[in-house]
Order: structure tokens, then sequence, then C-alpha cells
């Protein structure tokens, strides 16, 4: 008894203890479970608030990210790496930046009219009006300009003497970087290609700049093969007596030199976009075989003038209107709108010598600059007065 009690005893001992062990075991590894799974929901957790708390870090990075940006005038510009907003200096800027990227300016240099309004987005006509900077008037509202929160203003046009001291002092003044893409004739593949590198917008850079190459390589060809004395003799005359002229050398006048014998040759050529006086007197010393009357100038009178009746062009009714929606085809102000003149005004010089229907070149410059389907109404309207009679 006693040696099977003794036996009985340790049975139950190591029963006991087998037990005591498999339950230690077992709370052993259900705490590992639980600290395991406690972490990788920790670890989830806080990938979750490492991601969430970087995504606004990264968003203020992006937009406090700058690059040095060398404009035409060779300044070096620290600008966003991203830019989303921009305003323009003046009226030139303004309708190479509305061709370019409408959607990010934030103001205009000035109001747009009903009839410019036609080509563009409705919603431009609530922007602010800011003026220009420089210019004639000068008047730009320079606490509007910043109050609206462009990321850069964008000057365009003619490079000057004094200008990049004038950009320095602008730039100051506004707190804003400010940048100068130079636009002349023969360039604006490369004036376009820059302002794609400035805006992040590099296929619509291409896409205008190769068009505007096209347009002026297409001109220049045509021209080479005519001889100086065999262009026509023209002047550009605009004023509500026609009586002022884009004279000869002018930046005005830089279609109109390149495509025929302007023969308003002054001692001094304006650069403005009236151009200079001149009388009557001195338009019949000229006697010009073909004339290009301004928008709201004497078109629609000089027929039936009397003092008009000994000039060539005049009697001869080779006399025409520049088309000017939504701006002025040949200048005034001297910008991209001049490629569009650039392919109409030597079509009525030397109509034979270019392949192309002059109505598919306005349509097709009307879409590609303006995102505008010209129609035939459009067309006729627009060409009214532009075109042989």
């Amino acid at each position: 008894m006693t040696n099977n009690g003794k036996t009985e005893g340790k049975g139950n001992m190591r029963t006991t203890r087998t037990g005591v062990w498999r339950k230690r075991i077992a709370t052993v590894a259900c705490a590992a479970v639980l600290c395991c799974g406690l972490a990788a929901l920790a670890g989830c957790s806080g990938g979750d608030q490492k991601e969430e708390s970087k995504a606004p870090e990264q968003t203020q990075t992006d937009q406090a990210a700058t690059r040095t940006f060398t404009d035409s005038a060779g300044r070096e510009v620290e600008v966003p790496a991203q830019i989303d907003k921009i305003a323009p200096s003046g009226h030139t800027a303004m309708q190479v930046l509305l061709t370019m990227a409408p959607d990010k300016l934030v103001g205009l240099s000035q109001e747009l009219t009903a009839d410019q309004l036609k080509y563009f987005d409705s919603k431009l006509a609530d922007l602010p009006v800011f003026g220009a900077a420089f210019g004639a008037k000068g008047d730009m509202n320079k606490e509007s300009v910043a109050a609206a929160g462009p990321q850069v203003v964008i000057d365009t046009g003619e490079y000057k003497d004094g200008l990049k001291e004038d950009l320095d002092n602008l730039q100051s003044q506004l707190g804003i970087p400010v940048v100068f893409i130079e636009t002349p004739l023969d360039g604006y593949d490369k004036s376009y290609e820059m302002l794609g590198d400035l805006l992040g917008m590099e296929d619509r850079g291409k896409e205008l700049g190769d068009y505007c190459k096209n347009a002026y390589d297409e001109v220049e060809t045509v021209m080479a093969a005519i001889p100086e004395s065999e262009r026509v003799n023209v002047a550009y005359l605009m004023g509500d007596s026609g009586l002022n002229a884009i004279a000869k050398t002018s930046y005005q006048g830089t279609v109109i030199d390149m495509c025929a014998n302007n023969v308003v040759q002054l001692e001094k050529a304006s650069a403005s976009g009236a151009g200079n006086e001149i009388s009557l007197e001195q338009i019949a010393v000229w006697n010009p075989d073909l004339i290009v009357f301004g928008t709201k100038s004497i078109y629609d009178t000089v027929g039936d003038d009397a003092a008009w009746a000994g000039i060539s062009a005049v009697e001869s009714k080779n006399y025409y209107e520049v088309p000017s929606e939504p701006w002025c085809w040949l200048n005034n102000p001297p910008t991209v709108n001049q490629i569009m003149g650039l392919q109409w005004f030597p079509r009525l010089c030397y109509p034979d010598k270019f392949d192309n229907d002059l109505q598919d070149v306005v349509t097709s410059y009307y879409k590609t600059f303006y995102d505008y389907d010209l129609s035939q109404a459009d067309y006729d309207e627009l060409m009214s007065k532009a075109l042989p009679r």
C-alpha cells in the first residue's frame, strides 16, 4: 500500500507539474501572439501616421522648391520649381501668355472686350486688371498684382537698353520674381521653348514654337526668291485721317519690311504703335502701289475721297484693312499676333507664290493658338476688308 501510495503520489505530482508547465507555455504563447499582433497593429498604424504626416510636408517641400532660370536679358532669377500662377507685365506679355497658359493667369494687363473674349474662356472676364509696368503709361497697380498672388511676373517683347535695371526694380518693388522672354519675329520658336521650360509646359511650348518657325521659314523662303526690285511698294497707314504711318525699320513694321518695300522712309522711325505723323503730300510723293490701313482708319471712305484719288493704291483699289481680332495682325502691339499677319500680308502682295489656301492657314492659326474653331461666318467677317475685291 505504501509503495502503491508513493507511486500514485509521484504520478499525481508529475501530472500536476506537467499541467502547470503546459499552462505556463500556453500563457507565454498567448502573450507572445498578442504582443506580435499589437506590434503589427502599431507598425501599420505608425506607418499610416508616418505617411499621413509626410504628405503635407512633401507638399510644402514641393511648393517651396526653387530653381534658377536665366531669362532673355541674361538675368539669373530664382523661381518656383512648379509654377501655377502667373501675371503679365503688360499687353504684349498678356497676349503671348493667353496663347500659352491662359489657365495660369491670375490677372490681365487690360480688360478684354466682348469681341476678344469670343476667342477665350469667359472666366477671364472676372480676372483683375493690373495695367502695364512699362511703356508710355506705366500704370501697373503693384498692390493688385501682389494681392493676386502670382508666383512669377512675365515680361515679353523687344530687348532695350536699361531693361535689366527696370526688371530688377520691378522685382524688388513687387517681391515677386520677374522674368523677361524676348520675342523677335524670327525667334518665336525659342521664345515659346523658354516659356515651356519656365512653366513646365514643354509640349505646348514646342507646339506653338514649331508653328511659328514653320510660318516664318515659309515666308522667308518665298521672299528670298523675290528680288528687292520686284517687291511691292507698300505703305501701312493708320489714324482717323490715315496720316500716321509705320516707318521702315520700326519694330512695329517688321512684317511689312520683311515682305515688301516699305515706302515710308523717315529720318527717325517712331517706336509707337501709332507710328509717325505724315502729310498727304508726302504719301503722294511715295505713291504706294498697295496700302494697308489700320483698324478704325479711313478704309471705308478713302475710295470716295477726291484728295486721295491720285494715289496709285487707291486708284487701283489695292488697299485693305488689317484684321484685328482678337488683336491687330501686324502690330500695336507687335507680338505673337504678327505670326498671323506674316502669313496674310505676303499673300496679298504675291498670291501666286503660295500653294496653301489662306482660309486654311487662318483657321489653323486660330485653332492652334486660341483653341478656337473658326466658322465660315467668322472667317468671312474677319476677312471682310482684308482680301482683294
